[in-house]
């Protein structure tokens, strides 16, 4: 069997983007009122990079684009300090989540409530399907969720920092940027990020 040509590619791509969009899957199950997904991708078969976050915010359903508040902002600033151009995030990454539609907030609290794992398998279809389509050389995963679902388990600070060889692929994890996340508050939490970006930078250098 012959691997498909990049213009089948992009045909499957945007079939899977459209049954994203079309999907209600979560509402069927009952597990959120209303089904609202945010793009069935956000990037191109020739990406080299992809980014795999946890689920879509309020603002990344109101502005239709995955990280579209602040926490994108940080994203950005994070890939230019690893030497990319401003606004690559938007560019030059393809930009996906364990969960399409927005969970809602958590309960009686600050922040988003985490897809649950029956959510997370309902979705997980379509990630693969985008693994297997675009097949990036290296994999960014945003935050401890997405970090345990594709790695494994234990505290950010056994991941972040490190280029990860596992499963035949590349990823780097990093922590959500996320202003309610207080991980980030501490400065040897952010020296874990500095070294992370530093294994982005020296990953980027190499494939020039």
């Amino acid at each position: 069997m012959t691997n498909p040509s990049e213009a089948q590619r992009v045909e499957r791509l945007s079939a899977l983007s459209r049954q994203v969009s079309a999907c209600r899957r979560c509402v069927d199950a009952g597990y959120i009122p209303t089904a609202d997904p945010v793009g069935g991708a956000r990037g191109r078969v020739s990406d080299r990079l992809m980014l795999i976050g946890q689920a879509p915010g309020r603002l990344s359903v109101a502005r239709g684009m995955p990280f579209g508040g602040p926490g994108g902002e940080v994203l950005d600033d994070w890939l230019t300090r690893a030497g990319y151009p401003p606004n690559f995030l938007r560019t030059g990454v393809y930009l996906t989540a364990l969960t399409r539609c927005f969970p809602g907030k958590v309960s009686g609290g600050k922040g988003d409530r985490a897809p649950s794992a029956a959510e997370m398998a309902l979705c997980r279809p379509y990630l693969d399907a985008e693994l297997a389509l675009v097949d990036p050389e290296l994999i960014v995963l945003v935050g401890g969720l997405a970090i345990r679902v594709m790695l494994g388990t234990g505290p950010l600070e056994h991941w972040v920092g490190q280029m990860v060889e596992q499963s035949g692929r590349h990823w780097l994890p990093l922590p959500h940027p996320s202003g309610v996340s207080r991980w980030l508050n501490a400065p040897a939490h952010r020296l874990l990020v500095d070294r992370a970006l530093d294994q982005l930078a020296k990953w980027r250098e190499e494939r020039q």
